[in-house]
């Protein structure tokens, strides 16, 4: 309530203060968070291909709780999908016209540098940290019997210290993380369907319109979250999942079909092998990209993380470590690939092949909430298609704020599942008022600042979480291995 109160009452202090911690927290900490990406993505392959992966999450009898698919919408749709509708577009294109690595390209070299420096932000490194955090308080709370607890995945660090100041320590900073992370993405939401409706109705945009799109977001995530997890969340999560894979099917056969199925395979590959250099920090010069791009994401989905390793944890019982750890990196990893094809390649071939310019204007202008719309009004009942993409943006909007308020609820009431609907009330409306204080507050770059900010300690926290999965997993293949029914 305060940090709320502060940045209302001086949101021209408050946007200074928070710009120049980007900066700082960019340019000094690069090397850390991109070390850190790393480190996870490399531990979660290894854990899953080792004897450890046979091990199952909530025992040797636990049964899933839903279907493959629906467990993947739920996942997926959890948070990042405002992310693919703000970026689906924007990224490819902006990394086009100012290509990474400070390469200097034409054709279709350019278009698989593009790409793959978009898919590097979006696929294997994020997932990789939410299945690590996922799998850490999945198999600490259901396998160990500890409560759905930042904290409980430090135990083997702490033992009985985790329940006192140290533990305290833990989950404070995971709730100022997802409060921050999820602002941030809320934020690209609010601004996004500002952008749209200005754009399909004439509807003025500004902070008036940001800030009456966030309130009346908050009171349908309220209603969502009143029917709970499955009659709500996972209900809009699979409508919105069917509604962009019928947006993204529509470009695909309107656009230039042919050629974005044969480009899916090649920017696969160039993604694989571009990896190793976008994740080096040594010799770069392209602080423009490492800085303004890669290390800010880093941070976002670090900030992002408690939010939705304690989501994917809640809905993933029955899962073996390997179905968990594989399924959680690669099954969103492929929805981006095809999603930024579909959208980042065709905007590429409108603007460099057949000369339309308006893409490449609203990104030069920074107007980046309004590609979408932008895009689309380039292919035929764009009036529906952008109708469809706000509706898109507003539910992954719904399903972001009740599934995040029920997370942060749960940090806060000691891992209670059961808690008092008041309260998880007072975490939703909570959550859109961060939100819009931010906003005012300097908009997006203090969105971004906080994310960076929060996302710095927690990933103190991963790296001791990644110690303690491994000596407890450790621990329970040799229990395995001597009573084969555990």
């Amino acid at each position: 309530m305060l940090f709320i109160a502060f940045t209302l009452t001086f949101p021209d202090v408050a946007a200074s203060t928070f710009v120049t911690m980007r900066l700082w927290l960019t340019e000094n900490l690069d090397w850390f968070f991109m070390a850190s990406m790393n480190i996870v993505l490399l531990f979660c392959i290894l854990l899953a291909v080792s004897p450890a992966g046979r091990i199952r999450i909530g025992g040797a009898e636990a049964k899933p709780l839903f279907s493959r698919s629906s467990w993947v919408c739920m996942l997926f749709a959890a948070g990042i999908g405002i992310g693919i509708m703000f970026y689906g577009v924007l990224e490819p294109m902006n990394h086009a016209l100012t290509p990474p690595l400070n390469a200097e390209l034409q054709g279709e070299a350019l278009y698989r540098l593009a790409m793959a420096t978009t898919v590097y932000h979006w696929a294997f490194h994020p997932w990789a940290v939410y299945a690590l955090v996922g799998l850490a308080l999945a198999f600490f709370c259901y396998n160990r019997g500890l409560p759905l607890l930042i904290r409980s995945t430090c135990y083997p660090i702490f033992g009985d210290k985790t329940w006192g100041w140290p533990g305290h320590i833990i989950d404070i900073i995971a709730v100022f993380a997802t409060l921050f992370g999820l602002a941030t993405s809320l934020g690209y939401g609010a601004e996004q369907a500002a952008a749209g409706l200005k754009f399909l109705f004439d509807i003025p945009s500004g902070a008036f319109t940001n800030l009456i799109v966030v309130a009346v977001i908050t009171g349908i995530a309220l209603v969502s979250l009143v029917r709970g997890l499955d009659g709500g969340i996972r209900r809009l999560s699979e409508f919105n999942m069917g509604l962009a894979a019928a947006l993204g099917l529509f470009v695909l056969l309107v656009g230039p079909t042919m050629d974005i199925v044969r480009q899916l395979p090649v920017y696969a590959w160039s993604y694989i092998e571009s990896i190793p250099q976008l994740s080096s920090w040594v010799g770069r010069d392209d602080d423009y990209y490492m800085h303004g791009w890669t290390t800010f994401y880093w941070a976002w989905w670090i900030a992002f993380s408690p939010f939705v390793g304690m989501f994917i944890a809640r809905i993933s019982t029955g899962r073996t470590v390997r179905e968990f750890v594989f399924v959680t990196i690669l099954a969103p990893s492929l929805i981006f690939l095809v999603w930024m094809t579909i959208f980042g390649h065709t905007a590429m071939l409108q603007y460099f092949d057949q000369g339309i310019m308006s893409v490449a204007d609203s990104v030069k202008a920074f107007k980046a909430e309004l590609t979408l719309f932008i895009f689309l009004a380039e292919f035929p009942i764009a009036w529906l298609t952008s109708g469809v993409g706000i509706t898109l943006v507003l539910i992954f909007f719904v399903t972001s704020m009740d599934s995040g308020s029920l997370v942060i609820d749960t940090m806060t009431a000691g891992g209670k599942t059961d808690t008092p609907l008041a309260q998880r009330i007072f975490w939703c409306i909570t959550l859109g008022l961060v939100g819009i204080s931010l906003l005012l507050g300097g908009g997006l770059a203090s969105l971004q600042a906080l994310a960076l900010a929060t996302a710095f300690p927690f990933t103190i926290i991963l790296i001791m979480m990644m110690i303690s999965l491994y000596r407890s997993l450790r621990e329970a293949h040799r229990e395995q291995g001597k009573n084969p029914a555990l």
